[in-house]
C-alpha cells in the first residue's frame, strides 16, 4: 500500500449533518492551498445515489435515511427538474448526512440547489455551454462555501471542436498508452475547466474521470492524480449489474487506491444503491483504509470435505453477525479440520465442523463441541459475550491464547455436495471407500 497522494481539502456539511473531509495532507505553502492551513488525509469516504425521484419527498427521505443507516457518508440526489429542487429543503430538513445535487444541463437547478441549502454540487461544466451560466454556479457555491465535483466522465466529454492544440500536444505526451486518446482530451478538458474555476477564485474542487472501462478508469485517475492536487472522487460508471459491477468497479478502485489514489469513492450498480453502499466500505476495510465496524467473517471456499451445511450456516451467522455484532472482531466458520484449525487460530471467535458436529473456540481456546443444529446459536452466543468482554476491557481483539491441535476427523466424511444434497432430502450421506 501507497501513502495517499496529498490533496487540498474540501468539506461538505454542515453542524447539523457533520462535516466530511475529503482529501486533505497538502502543504500549506503549494499554491493550492490558498489559505487551507496543515491538515492530513481523512478516510476515504463512501457515496451513492438515490435511485428514487427526488420531487416525491417521504420515498426519497426514507431511501436516504436507509443509505445512511448502511453507511454512507453522502448521499447524492438527481434534481433534473424544478420540482426537484423545490423539494430539497423539506429533505434537507428530515436527514442526518450530508446531500450533493446531482445537475446537469440547466444551469438554474444548481442555483435553487444552492439557495435550498445543498451541501455539494456535481457538475460537468461541458454540459453547459455557456460559460456565463457557469460561472453564476461558481459564485453562488463560493458565497455560500459549497464544493463542486468537477467531472470530466468519459461519456460527458463530447464537444471536441476547440482546444485541439493542447489536446494534440497531451496526445503526443500519452502516445505510447493504449487509451493515450481519451486521457488526452480528458486532462485537457480538465485544465480547461479548471482555469474557468481558478479565475473565478474558487479551488473548492474535487474530480471525477469515470468511464465504464476499468482500464481507463486507472489510467485516467493515474495521471489527472500527478497534475491536479484536488481530491478524487473515484468510480467507475455504468458498471452494469452487481454480479460483474462489483468486479470491475473493486479492480480499478482497489489498483488505484491501493496506490494512494483517491479520497472519495462510489461504486455504481444498476441496483439497489445500499449494495454501493456495503460493498464500497467493505474494499475500504479490506485495504485498511477505514476501520471496520461490525464483524469481518471468513470461510471456507467450495470443496469436498465439507461436513456441514456450510452455505446455508455461513448465510445465517452472516445475517445475525450483521444484527447483533459491532466490535470488528474476526469471525472463522470453517467447513471441515483440514484448514479450520489455522483460520480458527487466527480468528477471535471460530468453528469448524466435525462429521455433524462443530468445534468453537475463542482466541484459540476450545469452548464447545456441539451438534450441528447448534452451531449457529452457540457461535453467536460466544460472540455476543466476546464483544462484551471487549467492550469491558476484559479482551483485546485478535489476541491469540493458545495453539490449536487438530482433532481426528470423526465419523463418515463423504463429498461435500453429495453430503449437503442428502441432508436436505433426508437421506444418509453418502461415504467414501475406507471412511
Amino acid at each position: 500500500m501507497n501513502p495517499r497522494n496529498p490533496t487540498r481539502p474540501i468539506f461538505v456539511g454542515d453542524q447539523r449533518t457533520g462535516i466530511v473531509q475529503i482529501g486533505g495532507g497538502i502543504a500549506p505553502d503549494h499554491p493550492l492551498a490558498h489559505g487551507i492551513g496543515p491538515t492530513t488525509a481523512a478516510p476515504v469516504s463512501v457515496q451513492t445515489m438515490t435511485a428514487g425521484y427526488t420531487h416525491d419527498i417521504d420515498k426519497c427521505v426514507a431511501e436516504i435515511h436507509k443509505l445512511t443507516a448502511a453507511g454512507a457518508d453522502i448521499v447524492r440526489v438527481a434534481v433534473p427538474e424544478r420540482k426537484d429542487t423545490e423539494a430539497l429543503p423539506e429533505i434537507l430538513a428530515q436527514t442526518t448526512v450530508p446531500i450533493v445535487a446531482d445537475v446537469h444541463f440547466h444551469f438554474k437547478r444548481a442555483l435553487e440547489a444552492v439557495e435550498a441549502g445543498v451541501h455539494k454540487i456535481r457538475l460537468n461544466p461541458g454540459n453547459i455551454t455557456d460559460r456565463a451560466q457557469v460561472e453564476q454556479v461558481i459564485d453562488a457555491c463560493k458565497e455560500r462555501g459549497i464544493p463542486i465535483r468537477v467531472g470530466v466522465n468519459e461519456g460527458s466529454i463530447i464537444e471536441r471542436k476547440d482546444k485541439q492544440a493542447r489536446a494534440k500536444e497531451l496526445g503526443a505526451v500519452f502516445s505510447d498508452q493504449k487509451h493515450g486518446y481519451m486521457l488526452s482530451i480528458m486532462i485537457a478538458k480538465l485544465e480547461e475547466y479548471l482555469d474557468i474555476f481558478y479565475e473565478r477564485d474558487f479551488y473548492d474542487i474535487a474530480i471525477s474521470a469515470k468511464s465504464m472501462d476499468a482500464t481507463v478508469v486507472i489510467d485516467a485517475y493515474t495521471e489527472i492524480s500527478k497534475r491536479f492536487a484536488h481530491p478524487l472522487h473515484l468510480g467507475v460508471t455504468h458498471a452494469g449489474p452487481k454480479e460483474t459491477g462489483c468486479i470491475r468497479s473493486v479492480v480499478a478502485l482497489g489498483t488505484l487506491m491501493a496506490n494512494g489514489i483517491g479520497d472519495t469513492i462510489r461504486i455504481s450498480y444498476a441496483n439497489d444503491p445500499i449494495y454501493e453502499v456495503e460493498d464500497g466500505l467493505e474494499l475500504l476495510y479490506s485495504l485498511g483504509l477505514r476501520e471496520r465496524i461490525g464483524a469481518e467473517l471468513i470461510a471456507c471456499p467450495t470443496c469436498g470435505r465439507i461436513q456441514v451445511d456450510l452455505f446455508s450456516l455461513v448465510q445465517e451467522v452472516n445475517e445475525k453477525l450483521e444484527a447483533e455484532i459491532l466490535v470488528p472482531m474476526k469471525v472463522a466458520v470453517m467447513g471441515c479440520v483440514v484448514n479450520g484449525p489455522g483460520e480458527a487460530e487466527g480468528a477471535d471467535v471460530a468453528v469448524f465442523a466435525g462429521d455433524r458436529k462443530g468445534i468453537i473456540y475463542v482466541q484459540g481456546q476450545k469452548v464447545a463441541t456441539v451438534g450441528e443444529d447448534e452451531i449457529l446459536d452457540r457461535l453467536l452466543a460466544e460472540c455476543k459475550d466476546f464483544q462484551e468482554r471487549v467492550r469491558s476491557g476484559e479482551a483485546k481483539l485478535g489476541e491469540k491464547k493458545v495453539d490449536i491441535v487438530p482433532p481426528d476427523p470423526e465419523g463418515e466424511l463423504g463429498s461435500g455436495w453429495e453430503k449437503m444434497a442428502a441432508q436436505r432430502m433426508g437421506h444418509t450421506p453418502l461415504t467414501i471407500e475406507g471412511h
